[in-house]
This record gives C-alpha cells, structure tokens and sequence, in this order.
C-alpha cells in the first residue's frame, strides 16, 4: 500500500468542469450543481484507506445532502489494471454503503488531472460560488489506527461552508492510496 497525500491545491481554485457517466451512463456534470456548495471526492473501491470510511461516507451524504450539500465522487483508476474499481463494482459499493450522491467513472482520467487529485480519498470542498473552500482529510483515522471514522474535519468544514463561512484555512491532507495511473498517463505533479 502505496501512501500519498492529497495535493492540496490553493483556496479559491474555481471547480474544474466534469461531464462525466454514472454505472448506468448517466451523464452528471458541475453546471448540474450550480448555486449550491459541491463535495467532489475522488474514491476508489479496492483502497484500504476508503474501505475505512464507506459506511461513514453512505451516512455523512446521507446527512448533509438534506442539508442542501451537493456531493460527487469520482473513481479515476485505471479498471483494466485494477477491475476491483470498475464502474459494476462502483454500483455494488454505492448500494451497499448507502451513497447517497452520484458515484462516477472517469475512464481518461482527465478530470482527476483537472483537480490535481493524487489519492483515495481526495477530497475538495467548493462553496456556492464553486470556489476551493477545503481540500483536506475527512477526519484522523486510517486503516488499523484504531481511530474512529467520524468525518469531523469535513463536518466542520461542510457546517462553516452552508453558514456562508469559510473553513478554517489550516487543513489536513488527506492521505490514502495513489490514484493508479495507467502506463505513461501519470501527471505532472505525481
């Protein structure tokens, strides 16, 4: 298990676009979010450090998308080379975990290089405006810490972003497994 931390791209970065298909091959895209603060997350099915947290993840969309948050998450991975994340395993974990919000595939891989992301779970939290508001850790724990999954660092964040607020601008990265690249389509910033 490879550990990368998140890229933790500038506070204000307005929200990269994304037109991209659900496991049924419904399209969903950033415009379908407009006026209304947006999670876009970056999870996979097979990373230990999001296997940890699924359950929390069905109930904190659960909670907060009463809430008026708008949520995404996006799988990035290349399928061919772990098939544990293609998009009828994606639909399997969404109905299993209670995900409450759109779970899509992004097959180039391009959107995942819009946002920088690096890991799963990656996590960018854009306000109503769809500017960059938090791009940190869901909380403290990892895979046999021993540490609660809780999502208080999103919660906070989440809380202050619907009061209108900002979040705190000292922010944890979250820490997870790569994103897996296929052959020769790593970024830049990898």
């Amino acid at each position: 298990m490879v550990m990368k931390p998140s890229q933790m791209l500038p506070l204000g970065t307005p929200a990269p676009d994304f037109d991209l298909p659900d496991p049924d091959g419904t399209r969903h895209t950033l415009a379908g979010f407009a006026g209304k603060p947006l999670l876009v997350m970056f999870l996979s099915n097979h990373c230990p450090f999001v296997i940890n947290m699924k359950t929390e993840l069905g109930a904190f969309s659960a909670e907060f998308g009463e809430k008026g948050l708008g949520i995404v998450a996006i799988m990035s991975n290349d399928v061919a080379s772990y098939p544990a994340d293609a998009p009828a395993k994606m639909k399997e974990d969404a109905e299993r975990f209670g995900y409450a919000f759109p779970y899509l595939y992004d097959e180039t891989q391009e959107v995942a290089k819009a946002y920088s992301a690096a890991c799963t779970p990656d996590f960018f939290l854009f306000d109503a405006d769809h500017l960059l508001a938090y791009r940190g850790q869901f909380d403290d724990s990892r895979p046999d810490s021993g540490i609660p999954v809780t999502g208080e660092d999103m919660r906070a964040a989440v809380l202050a972003v619907l009061a209108g607020g900002a979040p705190d601008d000292e922010q944890k990265p979250s820490i997870g497994c790569n994103i897996k690249w296929k052959a020769g389509g790593e970024p830049e910033y990898f």
